[in-house]
């Protein structure tokens, strides 16, 4: 069967202009998400000058999420030794940190900030992560492309990608155990904490207690929030006695949400990177049939044979 220019102009056109509708509509950059707007929305706190370091909340984030036991115990004190990420096997960590003008080392849990106009939502061409309104940046596996956008736009750097299934790789990180909270159980990290150092509920009622600790105990904690307008606000929130910066949270990520920053860029993804890529690959496969049947033609000339 021949494809004819024209043919392949209007499939190409109608494919492209489906992929933009889909990817507009699926797309939250132009969703209001602002933390101030949310007020019902759920959140979580870190109080550092409560956690101990003893790896509950990695344990109980462990079997909550069905992931696979780690290489040492969480009772092994040697992970402390070097300062650990999140990874597509384990969505929370908690590393050690020491200054000798401390006291003591501090300890600070890594996991997603649920950002409340999440980059990594925004970045995401066909809707595979988005943000509740409870609070949690969720992930679909079933409908991502594996571009992996939301990596490089997260300035946190928290999703992983998962390479051990070739055939379906997939981005993996904390998601706020929403799966609990759909049923009205709190975070396992929250859950399992002992000393009070996780804190899980409402945000506008967590923003009180983060800021009534402070002015209760000024001088057992700086005067900031992180996460109370950090990238336009999070769902996790620090509390700390030492600045931020000293425990690995990024000081220079500004107070606008990130979506903000790119809102014109974002609207042309769909059309640079869904729409060429589709014609320019219709358009190689019309010319690859193009030359097959070329070649098939000149074979059958040489042995008087006629058109397939």
């Amino acid at each position: 069967m021949k494809i004819n220019r024209r043919d392949f102009l209007k499939t190409a056109t109608a494919t492209g202009s489906s992929l933009v509708l889909f990817c507009t509509a699926k797309n939250p950059v132009f969703a209001d998400q602002s933390a101030s707007t949310r007020t019902e929305g759920f959140a979580m706190l870190s109080d550092l000058t409560r956690c101990v370091g003893c790896r509950r909340c990695e344990s109980a984030c462990n079997k909550a999420n069905n992931l696979p036991e780690p290489t040492a115990s969480f009772e092994d004190p040697s992970v402390f030794e070097k300062i650990r990420r999140t990874d597509a096997q384990t969505y929370t960590v908690v590393n050690e940190y020491y200054n000798p003008s401390w006291k003591k080392p501090v300890y600070r849990k890594l996991q997603c900030n649920h950002c409340a106009e999440p980059a990594c939502a925004s970045a995401c061409l066909v809707g595979a992560l988005k943000k509740t309104p409870e609070g949690s940046v969720i992930y679909n596996e079933d409908i991502c492309i594996g571009c992996r956008y939301c990596m490089t736009a997260c300035p946190f750097h928290i999703p992983a990608f998962e390479y051990f299934d070739p055939g379906s790789p997939a981005i993996r990180k904390c998601t706020l155990c929403d799966h609990r909270i759909s049923k009205d159980i709190m975070p396992a990290c929250a859950e399992a904490c002992a000393v009070g150092a996780i804190t899980f509920g409402k945000r506008n009622e967590i923003m009180k207690l983060a800021r009534s600790r402070i002015e209760r105990e000024p001088n057992r904690y700086i005067d900031h929030i992180y996460g109370e307008r950090e990238v336009g606000g999070t769902d996790w929130l620090y509390i700390s006695a030492v600045p931020f910066e000293e425990l690995g949270l990024p000081a220079d990520v500004g107070t606008t949400a990130y979506p903000e920053l790119t809102r014109e860029f974002l609207s042309a993804v769909p059309l640079v990177l869904v729409v060429w890529p589709a014609l320019l690959g219709g358009f190689f496969a019309w010319t690859s049939r193009r030359q097959q049947i070329v070649e098939a033609e000149a074979a059958n000339q040489k042995k008087g044979g006629t058109e397939p």
